[in-house]
């Protein structure tokens, strides 16, 4: 696989380092935001007794609002027109508010019915994703704009990468630090005072890309009045919304994105069971203890194969280093029929590191190859989208994770899988887990690949694009 021929990065195109770190640590707390509130709902379990499908219910209903606000706060960044640009300002106030809600939002009364929790939690929740919608969608669309170099958008994207997975090194104790008696009364006051913790660290990361952060103006461009009529703005949305929605190179992006992320998230169960229940005849100690080390060396892989993306993407194009990246996931996926056996459990770490290739690899090229998407959008249209099309490409994302969430436990049933069996799960069963957890995810990665084959945009593509936008930008201006 040949490199595609590179072009030099001009000075005034670089990001910087200290820049690129401050966008980092807006993902880190785009993830640590998103992983405590999942990571979290479990209190209302183990703490107030709430009904385990009340509790997923009142975690799956707040996130069908963002089937409306993500794109229209993508719109109204776009669209701003402000001293401090069309982004800061709502990265700013989003990661201040997002803060106060968040920790407000756990300190839940005492003594309340099961009711009143859900309530409480349901409207607090719709308040908070609101308020992270206003910070995350500006937070995504202004790192495509940052830069216009096609490579520097993939060292971008790497280093953000990078520091946003550090939120999943953190994450995993969440429940250990509610739980431990040391420290808190029970698990109710140590969500509490977590949530405290996780909000100062989010208002005082969140602001920095707001400080540190310069947009880029993109002068000469066609650009929709920032004060018009209600209906004239709703057609506009809506012109805007369906204009992304037709953009071929974007839909490719997306459709990989959803196969690769959720092919992962359906299976996502199976692992610990099939540890626990074929290798470890059901010995749920014993299984969690290696799941915990797969997990381990998973996260820890990941790291590594983010900065060797980085590296591979500004050699061989991200194309191409989207292919090879897959490509060695899904030798990680199926080596897991081999590598999980009961005779040599140790063999069960081999895969991790694999198959970290998969997420490891996804979303660095993926935010540096839909901001190419936007440039060519620029110039087909002469609008600026950066907000809808980031909007629109994470809420994919989420939709397709509620529904493998979903899905996984259907899937699971399917099976045969019965959980009051312990040990004496059905050969039947264990082999049908086995398939699921092994090959779901090569069959689906393998579809993701298809679909990016004939992705348009390589760098030769990207460099004519930025050519005949800057022409146009300059007789525009002059």
């Amino acid at each position: 696989m040949s490199a595609e021929p590179r072009a030099v990065t001009r000075p005034e195109d670089r990001v910087g380092l200290t820049r690129m770190i401050a966008y980092g640590l807006g993902g880190f707390v785009n993830n640590t935001l998103a992983a405590a509130i999942g990571g979290m709902l479990i209190v209302l379990n183990l703490g107030l007794g709430m009904d385990p499908a009340l509790v997923g219910l009142v975690g799956a209903l707040p996130r069908l609002t963002d089937a409306l606000t993500d794109p229209m706060m993508g719109y109204i960044s776009d669209h701003t027109r402000s001293r401090w640009g069309r982004r800061r300002p709502y990265i700013f106030g989003g990661a201040l508010a997002s803060a106060l809600v968040f920790a407000v939002l756990w300190w839940l009364p005492r003594g309340q019915t099961e009711g009143f929790y859900f309530a409480w939690f349901l409207v607090g929740s719709i308040l908070f994703y609101l308020a992270y919608t206003v910070f995350a969608t500006p937070w995504v669309a202004l790192g495509y704009e940052l830069t216009p170099d096609y490579h520097e958008r993939t060292r971008l994207m790497g280093t953000q990468s990078f520091i946003s997975q550090l939120a999943y090194v953190v994450s995993p104790w969440f429940l250990w630090i509610m739980t431990n008696d040391r420290w808190f009364v029970d698990q109710v006051e140590g969500a509490r005072w977590l949530a405290v913790l996780v909000a100062v660290v989010v208002a005082s990361l969140g602001v920095l890309p707001a400080l540190v952060l310069v947009e880029r103006k993109a002068e000469g461009q066609a650009t929709t009045a920032a004060v018009a009529g209600l209906a004239a703005n709703l057609a506009d949305f809506f012109r805007g919304l369906f204009t992304t929605l037709r953009s071929g190179p974007f839909l490719k992006l997306g459709a990989a994105t959803f196969l690769v992320f959720n092919g992962f998230i359906l299976i996502s169960a199976f692992q610990s069971y099939v540890i626990i229940y074929y290798v470890f005849g059901g010995d749920q100690l014993l299984g969690a203890k290696w799941s915990g080390y797969a997990g381990t060396v998973g996260a820890i892989s990941t790291f590594v194969v983010i900065a060797f993306v980085t590296w591979l993407g500004t050699r061989i194009g991200k194309r191409r280093a989207f292919f090879v990246t897959i490509g060695i996931s899904m030798v990680g996926y199926a080596l897991k029929w081999v590598c999980y056996d009961p005779a040599t459990p140790w063999l069960l770490l081999l895969p991790a590191p694999l198959m970290a290739f998969g997420l490891g690899g996804l979303f660095p090229l993926m935010g540096a190859m839909v901001a190419d998407v936007v440039d060519l959008d620029e110039l087909q249209t002469r609008q600026r989208r950066e907000g809808m099309y980031g909007s629109i490409f994470w809420w994919v994302v989420k939709l397709g994770m509620a529904a493998a969430l979903a899905g996984g436990g259907l899937l699971l049933n399917a099976t045969g899988f019965d959980v009051a069996l312990g040990a004496a799960q059905t050969p039947a069963a264990l082999t049908l887990m086995r398939l699921c957890d092994a090959f779901i995810p090569v069959l689906a990665s393998a579809l993701a690949i298809w679909a990016v084959w004939s992705y348009p945009i390589t760098e030769a593509t990207a460099g004519r694009v930025r050519a005949e936008l800057e022409a146009r930008r300059g007789r525009l201006s002059s």
